[in-house]
């Protein structure tokens, strides 16, 4: 009851089940043993009579041709339908009378597991939902500190585990936290090897924060929860930035290598560059218009990373033509200066 009021107050929960694993009535039937030897009979002779008249058993065989079908006999459903019918049944004893089978036994309805689920060894039950309205880190995360107190007062051997999408979001975000700054130390590599100075490589991956700021505001804009599939636009995202970042600084140090001054080098470059930086990342943001929009199945996998390039190739492209000169200017002009 505590569990289920619990689960009650955490918002975003949709569509809860428990799986169900109990409801499964079974007929037990318990041997009085005294009553038994008292009688002389044997709990081979109880057995047969209940597999007989409830379950049924192979009498004989009827052959059609070349098909042969067993012969299945039991009692009539109203002689066995109760505890009590079933308790009137006579069993012969050896001494030469019949002894009803509610003397040598107690038979009763009662109720059992409909399933035993196991995972590791280990009964479970899983208790399942899903999360709308929210994301799950932040769902999973209350859920924890309002099931603190009930996890600490469950018996030895119990214990509680969090899965599904939960448990593959937080495999795919440990990895990812090794995958990202491996891509950016190889971006960085690539860059220096490319432009043959760190510090053009620097001011290129510059532009990754201006990416990141747009990523995020795209996913805060459109209401979409950070997922896995985000954080892998994430990625996608800090190529075209680079990209970007590459175009202009390359050409700033491409005109100042033909003698031009940082200044004169940075407005040129400015000039010649804005159009083909324009066209490409328009041409790269309509087409992903239709898959921002979409909203059928696997819309769920692909807004989330087509919103995070969207949004994050927008302010990259801005603050590209704004900033990322200004930085130029600012980095190799004092340079400039005191030669």
């Amino acid at each position: 009851m505590n569990q289920r009021m619990t689960a009650a107050v955490l918002y975003g929960k949709e569509d809860v089940k428990i799986e169900q694993v109990s409801g499964f009535n079974q007929l037990e039937v318990r041997h009085k043993r005294e009553a038994m030897a008292r009688h002389k009979i044997n709990a081979e002779d109880i057995n047969s009579l209940i597999e007989t008249a409830v379950g049924g058993k192979v009498a004989t065989a009827v052959f059609e041709g070349q098909r042969r079908f067993d012969v299945l006999v039991h009692f009539p459903e109203d002689k066995r339908d109760t505890p009590d019918r079933i308790g009137a049944m006579m069993i012969p004893s050896p001494a030469g009378y019949n002894v009803p089978l509610a003397d040598l036994a107690e038979i009763a309805e009662t109720q059992v597991p409909a399933q035993i689920s196991r995972e590791d060894s280990m009964r479970r039950l899983l208790v399942e939902c899903n999360v709308r309205g929210r994301d799950m880190g932040s769902f999973v995360a209350e859920a924890k500190d309002k099931l603190a107190g009930v996890e600490r007062q469950m018996p030895t051997g119990y214990r509680l585990a969090w899965g599904g999408q939960f448990e593959n979001q937080q495999r795919a975000m440990a990895r990812l936290k090794i995958v990202v700054p491996i891509a950016v130390g190889l971006i960085f590599m690539l860059l220096f090897m490319s432009l043959g100075s760190v510090k053009s490589a620097v001011l290129v991956l510059i532009n990754l924060p201006f990416a990141l700021v747009g990523g995020i505001l795209a996913l805060f804009l459109l209401d979409i929860n950070m997922s896995v599939s985000a954080s892998i636009g994430f990625i996608a995202l800090f190529g075209v930035a680079v990209s970007n970042g590459l175009i202009l600084v390359s050409f700033f140090d491409q005109l100042r290598a033909g003698g031009k001054g940082v200044q004169e080098a940075v407005f040129e470059a400015c000039r010649l560059r804005v159009r083909p930086l324009m066209m490409t990342s328009l041409a790269v943001l309509l087409g992903l218009v239709p898959m921002l929009l979409s909203s059928g199945s696997g819309s769920e996998i692909q807004r989330p990373l087509v919103a995070v390039i969207f949004g994050g190739m927008v302010s990259s492209l801005a603050l590209t033509l704004i900033i990322l000169p200004v930085l130029y200017s600012l980095v190799n002009g004092r340079k400039e200066q005191l030669a």
